[in-house]
Formats: structure tokens, sequence, C-alpha cells
């Protein structure tokens, strides 16, 4: 349940504004790594109110910048603020937070694709699997850059419950461009429906919280922002590994604006794609002709059980990819082709020291 910042017992003293951090040390956004500050302190609020109740709570802000969002945090009674980030220039920023609230915020100068959150808690925080979610948050305004690879890295350690999840069910609130937050979020039968739909679904209560205008940040990014909350569920609606789930929802997106079929299909070689695939739709109940948008979760459930089954028979299955397969045909194709223009060549040539032979004679 949220909790408004004024139940919590620590406030940040008064501090220059963030607007004034930026322009006193000088900060500017990066394009290429997609960088948008968020200098208003009501929204960064809103985001961090979002999160749920924060006090005495662990807290892993990723990249933190200027420091916006962290200000919030701090403010909303954290027990320990852990910031990751791997942009230098907003460390000295972020050391005027630490003298401000001695002792709440460890600042960690990395990168969050490779850091260990595993290790940055206490292990005393852990909770089994099956409790309530543990008093450990993760909280970001992504770079757009790295926010659909993160959240698909993350979404695999809430299946292997490893990395954050080591904790439990460890809940995020993060920031991503609004289609992004729409897809992740976007239900059976729906336009946004997309490979991102089913890998967060099938595994957490996702949840679009609310929307910031693209105005709302500096410099002003081409799009808006959406803020999504991530709870894991206890069970996972497909009990299958990540990986092979990802193959196959990968895989019958591939062609979103076809049947599903056709996505199928790639699952499996050339030489046996059409029996397999009418067996696997067979098998799984999911008729040929729906669009990859207008299945369920349970549909992709049935889908991957039964490539599992398939890939059990035959253990070279899952291994298999269409694309290297293709690869290889285009390889044997332009090879033959080269052949093919050799011996024209030869036999050119043949012709010719034929007809020089004829004259000499």
């Amino acid at each position: 349940m949220a909790v408004s910042g004024n139940v919590a017992t620590f406030r940040l003293p008064t501090l220059p504004t963030i607007g004034e951090i930026v322009k006193l040390f000088n900060l500017r956004a990066e394009k290429q790594l997609s960088q948008n500050f968020l200098l208003d302190l009501r929204l960064t609020d809103k985001i961090v109110r979002k999160a749920g109740m924060l006090r005495d709570a662990y807290v892993l802000e990723v990249g933190p910048g200027p420091g916006g969002i962290t200000r919030s945090i701090l403010n909303a009674g954290v027990a320990k603020l852990l910031v990751v980030e791997k942009d230098t220039r907003f460390i000295a920023g972020l050391k005027m937070l630490d003298e401000a609230a001695p002792g709440k915020l460890q600042i960690v100068h990395g990168d969050i694709l490779t850091y260990k959150v595993e290790r940055a808690f206490p292990k005393s925080l852990q909770k089994n699997w099956e409790s309530d979610p543990p008093n450990v948050h993760i909280i970001g305004n992504l770079p757009f850059s790295v926010s659909t690879h993160l959240i698909i890295k993350w979404l695999e350690n809430v299946a292997s419950r490893d990395g954050p999840f080591t904790y439990g069910r460890t809940q995020l609130t993060l920031t991503f461009q609004k289609e992004v937050a729409e897809r992740l979020t976007a239900s059976t039968g729906s336009r946004q429906r997309s490979r991102l739909s089913i890998m967060a679904q099938y595994l957490c209560n996702v949840q679009n919280c609310f929307t910031i205008p693209g105005r709302a940040f500096v410099p002003k990014p081409e799009v808006d922002v959406g803020v999504v909350h991530f709870t894991p569920l206890i069970n996972p609606q497909i009990e299958q590994p990540f990986k092979l789930v990802e193959k196959v929802v990968q895989s019958v997106f591939q062609f979103r604006r076809k049947y599903c079929h056709r996505g199928v299909a790639i699952l499996f070689p050339e030489a046996e794609r059409l029996q397999n695939t009418e067996q696997m739709l067979m098998r799984a109940d999911v008729d040929p002709t729906l669009r990859p948008s207008e299945l369920s979760i349970p549909q992709f459930k049935s889908l991957c059980d039964v490539y599992r089954g398939l890939c059990e028979e035959s253990p070279t299955l899952f291994s298999y990819n269409f694309r290297e397969e293709l690869r290889q045909k285009k390889m044997m194709k332009k090879s033959r082709s080269r052949a093919c223009f050799i011996l024209e060549e030869e036999e050119e040539e043949e012709e010719e020291d034929v007809e020089e032979e004829d004259k000499s004679l």
C-alpha cells in the first residue's frame, strides 16, 4: 500500500534543487546514453509512492543521475538506499546527498547489468518465496537504451529466483518508454500485445501505474514515459525453463501479423516442419489461425508444455535455430552458384582451346 512522505521519520535538510545541481556540476544528458533528467520532485515522489511502503525498507536505485528520485526515496524513511550509477559525472552530486543523509546512502560506481544485487543487502532480509514480498525494492528511471534488456534479465532472475530475487519476491518500480510500458501490461487481443507482454505477465503481476509526459524531462524525449510496477507471482503461469518459454514466445511473435502457425513452424527444421507444427498445435489445442496477439497465457503454457515434450523426444530439437539453417542454405546456394560460374568459365576456356587447336590444324 502506498505511503505518503510525511509518515516518514526522516527528512532531508534543505539542499540545492535538482536543477541547481545540474547547473552546479555542469551536467548534460548524454543522448547516446538515452539520459533524461526528471527534475520535478512531485513526480519523483509519485514514483516512489507507487513502489509501496518504503519505511525502513532496503532499496536499490538504478541510474540515479542527478538524484531526483534518490531524494524522494530517502524522504520515504528507508533504512538503506544503495544507488548504482555508471556515469562518473553524477557521483559528486550524489555525495552531497550522502552527507545530508549519513548512514543511509551507499553509492556504487558501476554497471547495473553486471552488479551483483544478491550481495547488496543483509541475508537476514531473505524471505521464503511463498511469503509476502521482502522489505527490498528496486526503483529506477531507466535509460531507454538498456530498459528492455534489463527487464528481460531480471525476469530471467525471477524465474530462477536468483539475483535481486535471492531475497524473495522483490518488487520493482521502473520507468519505460510509454510504448514499452503498454507492451509490458497489454492484455490478450490488444494491439500492444507482444513478446514482452507474455514474458512479464507469466512471471509477475504487472501494473502500468501512470504516464509522465515527455515535457517533464530534461531534455524532453520524443516519447512519454510509463511507470510500471512488478510483483513476482508465487507460482509462474508457465512451469517451464525460462529459455524454453522465451524461445517459444519469440518464435510465435516472429510473424506477429501472420497466423500463429507461421511462428510455431520455425521451431522445427525444414525437413520435419509441417508435420511437427501440426502435431504441436493439435496437442496444445491451439487454433493455428489465431494471431500471436490473440493467444492467452494459458495457450502459451500449452504450447510450451508440448514443445518441452517434443524436445525430450528429440534431444537436439531445442538447440535448433532456424536462422542458422537459413544462413547455411544461403551459403550453400552461393557456393553452388559460384561452382556453376567456375564450371561455365572452365567450359568456355575449353571451347576456346578447342577453337585454337582447330585453327592451328
